[in-house]
């Protein structure tokens, strides 16, 4: 069944208009749930997230949530960065790439569903195996009130602030992107929860509330 909010979604789509039609249908032809999540259409089996679809400027995507436990038997999935564990993309830039392997892409979806089914949880990394780039230990270790505040975070929010600052390839940027999310560690947020107090989602902000004056 189709969801409203993704009727919305496609409507105010200024690219991969077609693209992004044509893998709803797709999903949908695979009798799965379809929903909203993280601001892009989410097709899910009995609640449980499957997969995303989603654009961007060179390329559009669906974006497998476990696509590492997938076989990828035929060398479609993309792994978007080092740092992305679980989810892998099969990506396409025009509506006959993704009509030329629509059955294939439906096997796809179907071997995701099968590894929901099983229960199979992808196998992540220990914390202690993130990097501290020098610059925030340095920080770390002259801030008090920082160190407490980020060693009270959980480890999920502590892993994502940790590949922030080590996705940036210069010490500057590094160096503004530590202070930049001070404030934010400071009031035990993660590197995406809402901080506005308007999101009615809380503490995750989802952008829903991004219509809403500051003095509503």
């Amino acid at each position: 069944m189709k969801n409203p909010k993704v009727d919305s979604f496609m409507d105010g789509l200024k690219k991969w208009g077609p693209e992004l039609s044509k893998l709803r249908s797709i999903a949908l032809e695979c009798q799965m749930e379809e929903g909203f999540k993280w601001m892009h259409p989410c097709y899910m089996y009995q609640e449980k997230n499957i997969f995303l679809i989603h654009g961007f400027k060179e390329y559009c995507a669906i974006m497998f949530m476990k696509g590492s436990l997938l076989q990828d038997a035929h060398g479609l999935l993309f792994q978007q960065t080092d740092q992305v564990q679980s989810g892998r993309q099969i990506r396409f830039t025009s509506i006959q790439e993704i009509e030329k392997i629509e059955v294939l892409l439906k096997q796809y979806i179907f071997e995701a569903i099968e590894v929901e089914k099983a229960g199979l949880k992808v196998k992540m990394k220990p914390h202690d195996a993130y990097e501290v780039v020098e610059e925030f230990q340095q920080k770390l270790d002259s801030d008090k009130e920082l160190n407490e505040a980020f060693h009270s975070l959980t480890p999920g929010r502590q892993r994502g602030y940790l590949l922030h600052f080590s996705g940036a390839k210069q010490s500057a940027t590094r160096m503004s992107r530590i202070e930049q999310v001070r404030s934010r560690i400071l009031k035990g947020k993660g590197l995406t929860d809402c901080i506005c107090g308007l999101s009615k989602r809380m503490p995750n902000c989802d952008g829903s509330h991004k219509h809403l004056s500051s003095t509503t």
